[in-house]
């Protein structure tokens, strides 16, 4: 029998029970659809999550207070934590490799001027901060690079921030109060939006040591570090651990490289999109079923048009070919139904809810698209076989 032949039969097949064969298709192309549809909020999670932390560069270190890690101790033993400072950010400044060392504390403040007042988050930063962080100024300065341990009352508004205590006019150089103490404003940020649920517009940027002062803190919240790109991470965490361990005595901090922090939601949103992917892939099962269930009722009803094809020659393997054929064909229309029901189902998400992440993974949607043929085929081996077995003296005797 030739390929057209066999294609030709084997769609004809299908389309003379159009109603079953339609349902049929209908189960695999909703298991397509619906690892697609999971997969997409997937992967979109995924790059959004990313895109939050990489677009203030990868070539950032953490450093915090404190250990993550717990190691047990003699009883009695006394665990001492000395607060990161001002100073040890200074000093990290002379690591290897390392571009700037930015000292920071958050909390929040009001900020008055002119009877408006607004509750903003107040960041004490150093002057290296917008740089570090590839962050702009559209008005005015940053922070300048005074005595950290006596800096002049400068203040930065965020564009929001400006926005609603200035309206349209210009900040520059006017006074504000700030958590009650008195800041003259020397720049305004341009517009960053939200990042990870932060408002980075509606802020207030002053000098770290002041911001201690105000906030009563001995302890820097923490310093964030950046460096060479091209230089061995390996290497500019030993620097740094070496300058701190030295000025503390022990190890009481935790660094934590922005690359391996990635790294870790890397793992963790992949393994999160695999399993709404097998979540999805139930659906195929499903599919199979119904593969199975129609071959099977198929068998049954064409008996008498199987014993004419073994009489008039086929072997019993080409009536195997034939049927594996018909449940290939099922499962590939379904599953070419399901990617398109898939896609269209995502881009409607991604117009209804702007903000919901959606991205196709088409690598994904081809696996899936493997996957419904591979179970068209596992579930038509049964029927096939059974059609195969029939002895067609019997098949045409029985009709």
């Amino acid at each position: 029998m030739l390929l057209s032949d066999l294609v030709s039969f084997t769609y004809v097949s299908l389309k003379a029970h159009r109603l079953r064969t339609g349902l049929t298709a209908l189960g695999i192309a909703v298991g397509i659809a619906a690892v697609i549809l999971l997969t997409s909020i997937g992967e979109g999670l995924h790059r959004f999550v990313i895109d939050e932390f990489t677009q203030f560069g990868t070539n950032i270190i953490g450093i915090n207070p404190g250990r993550i890690q717990t190691h047990g101790v003699p009883l009695g033993a006394v665990n001492t934590v000395r607060p990161l400072t001002v100073d040890d950010a200074l000093a990290l400044r002379r690591a290897p490799y390392v571009q700037a060392a930015v000292p920071v504390t958050q909390g929040n403040a009001e900020i008055t001027h002119a009877g408006r007042s607004r509750r903003v988050t107040l960041y004490g930063v150093g002057s290296q901060f917008s740089s570090a962080f590839r962050m702009h100024v559209a008005l005015g300065q940053f922070l300048p690079d005074d005595d950290p341990r006596a800096p002049r009352a400068f203040a930065v508004l965020g564009s929001k921030a400006a926005l609603e205590l200035f309206a349209s006019g210009n900040p520059l150089g006017e006074r504000i109060r700030v958590g009650g103490g008195r800041y003259r404003v020397i720049g305004v940020m341009q517009s960053k939006g939200q990042v990870l649920g932060f408002d980075l517009d509606d802020t207030v940027f002053i000098p770290v040591g002041r911001a201690l002062e105000m906030f009563n803190r001995e302890s820097l919240m923490e310093i964030d570090v950046t460096y060479d790109p091209t230089a061995p991470l390996a290497e500019v965490e030993e620097g740094l651990k070496r300058i701190l361990t030295l000025r503390h005595g022990s190890e009481d901090y935790t660094v934590t490289p922005q690359q391996k922090m990635l790294e870790v939601f890397g793992t963790v949103l992949n393994a999160i999109t695999f399993a709404v992917a097998a979540i999805g892939g139930i659906s195929l099962v499903v599919g199979g079923v119904g593969v199975l269930t129609i071959l099977t009722i198929a068998v049954a009803e064409r008996t008498a048009e199987i014993g004419l094809l073994r009489a008039i020659g086929a072997t019993r393997g080409r009536i195997l070919v034939l049927f594996l054929c018909e449940a290939a064909l099922l499962a590939a229309v379904g599953g070419a139904a399901g990617l398109l029901m898939g896609w269209g189902g995502a881009l409607a998400l991604h117009v209804a809810l702007p903000a919901l992440p959606v991205h196709i993974p088409w690598n994904y949607a081809v696996l899936a698209e493997m996957v419904a043929v591979g179970v068209g085929l596992a579930a038509g081996v049964m029927p096939a076989r059974r059609a195969a077995r029939l002895d067609p003296l019997e098949t045409l005797r029985s009709e």
